[in-house]
């Protein structure tokens, strides 16, 4: 569901991974430059062929005076549009910089003996949006500090791409090349230049060295690089060997735990349309359970279309069901302002309601749906958003109201993370298990502790194997809506 707008997504001005002088650029002056930043500095030379542009992002290897780059090549400047460039704020949509092929200058850790977390046990899964550690300023240590980690049963890491139906990198600097201070380290020591692992990789090793209970999960895809699925599809066996070799890269095979494929959607039309038929998801996950044997974490992000021919109609979920640990229905991102003249509606109903836009739509149609169709429920989880959806020009306070738009957000129009609307938008109302409110001529929905504590009831009467958020970062700093899933489920 729309994934791309929950991505939000490098909102700084610049971000500079040392020392390095990048001079301001208006957004005229990029967009007047064909979106190229002004590489210019006294004290930095960049090579100009290593120099790229990776969505709104351009970077550059980058050595001082006197140095030799070979010795300084792993050093990063990194300047951000802020949109300007394009206009919105989507992820990266070419292809992510591929991991280099020198291997380790040490050992590599081997991969943990301990088996996967008992199945039986209600799983509290968040997602970690690599992106994050830009504008957001969120990262690993964040998850420890807020008290999440005690409470987190898995964790998502958000997003390798699959380009060429191949996995390959998102964003090689966040996930392994960002050197950490001791003060943001999970563990309080600062990254050496000469490590062979650095970025959000290193951080979740040390995060799992403090929480040996965590494990954390490989996500592929989502919104934005879903596109490469159709490919792999033709493949499946291929693919399978390609994502392998990356989550059981030697530099950090011991900090994934599995993979979770976000095909958004197969079978059917996200931002762009599959038409590889019913059986190519299972034929996927098929392959990957065969690749990585019994033991690995095998889970999917799925639609939560509950409605008759919609979108689990489309694709055989509950034969690949069977070759998977978990399977997360993405129940949020129903309606939004992405229609925006409304009407305003909840974008994570958890039943039915008078007046709902679309028949199907809501958290119970697609739980009922999977079991119909043979899903286990013990295998499925709940999905909750950690953020809202707002619409401007409203009048009418309850839901069904016309709107002229998307209400402002702080990353991106019509999104919000809960830990703003709570203060900015406090809850007024409720209808379908969830939360909304009207402030001036701004409408929201989201979900408070309140309402998460009812769609916790609701998965144990359900007999749902455990909860799922998006994301981490929109959850107050000590952790609200996270305590409310541990507590209540």
């Amino acid at each position: 569901m729309h994934k791309t707008t929950r991505r939000a997504l490098f909102a700084g001005t610049v971000v500079i991974a040392a020392s390095v002088a990048v001079p301001a650029v208006s957004a005229s002056a990029a967009a007047a430059a064909a979106c190229a930043p002004a590489w210019s500095s006294t004290t930095a030379y960049v090579k100009d062929n290593v120099a790229s542009q990776n969505g709104h992002n351009y970077t550059a290897k980058w050595w001082t005076q006197g140095e030799s780059p070979a010795t300084n090549s792993t050093q990063w400047a990194v300047w951000i549009d802020n949109g300007v460039c394009g206009g919105g704020t989507t992820p990266p949509t070419t292809p992510p910089t591929t991991p280099p092929t020198t291997p380790p200058t040490t050992p590599p850790t081997t991969p943990p003996t301990t088996p996967p977390t008992n199945p039986g046990d209600k799983w509290v899964v968040g997602y970690f949006a690599e992106w994050g550690v830009y504008g957001r300023g969120y990262h690993v240590k964040n998850i420890d500090t807020s008290g999440s980690a005690a409470k987190l049963t898995h964790i998502l890491y958000a997003f390798a791409n699959t380009t060429g139906g191949k996995c390959s990198i998102g964003d090689s600097y966040a996930d392994y090349e960002k050197a950490y201070t001791a003060a943001e380290s999970v563990d309080g020591v600062a990254d050496t230049w000469d490590q062979p692992l650095r970025g959000s990789f290193n951080q979740l090793r040390k995060l799992k060295a403090k929480y040996p209970h965590l494990k954390v999960i490989y996500s592929v895809g989502g919104w934005t690089w879903s596109g490469g699925f159709s490919e792999a599809a033709k493949n499946p066996a291929a693919f399978a060997d390609s994502c392998h070799k990356l989550v059981e890269d030697p530099r950090w095979a011991d900090v994934f735990d599995g993979i979770d494929i976000d095909w958004e959607y197969p079978n059917a039309c996200g931002l762009t349309c599959d038409t590889s038929g019913p059986n190519a998801f299972n034929n996927v996950i098929t392959a990957l359970r065969g690749k990585f044997g019994s033991n690995a974490l095998i889970t999917a992000a799925i639609t939560a279309d509950g409605s008759n021919g919609g979108k689990i109609d489309a694709t055989d979920y509950a034969t690949a069901a069977q070759k998977m640990d978990k399977i997360f229905p993405m129940t949020y991102d129903y309606f939004g302002a992405f229609a925006a003249q409304g009407p305003t509606a909840p974008h994570s109903p958890l039943t039915s309601y008078a007046g709902i836009p679309q028949a199907g739509f809501n958290s119970d149609a697609a739980v009922q749906k999977l079991k119909s169709k043979g899903v286990p429920a013990s295998k499925i989880l709940l999905g909750i958003g950690f953020y809202g959806r707002g619409w401007t020009g409203v009048t009418q306070a309850a839901p069904g109201g016309s709107a002229t738009g998307a209400a402002p957000g702080t990353y991106e129009a019509g999104i919000e993370d809960y830990k703003v609307l709570k203060t900015k938008c406090p809850a007024t109302s409720t209808i379908a298990g969830t939360a909304y409110a009207l402030c001036g001529n701004n409408w929201w929905s989201y979900d408070t502790p309140s309402t998460i504590a009812g769609k916790m009831t609701y998965a144990k009467n359900q007999g749902l194997g455990g909860a799922f958020f998006w994301e981490l970062s929109g959850d107050t700093t000590n952790g609200e809506l996270i305590s409310a899933i541990k507590s209540n489920l």
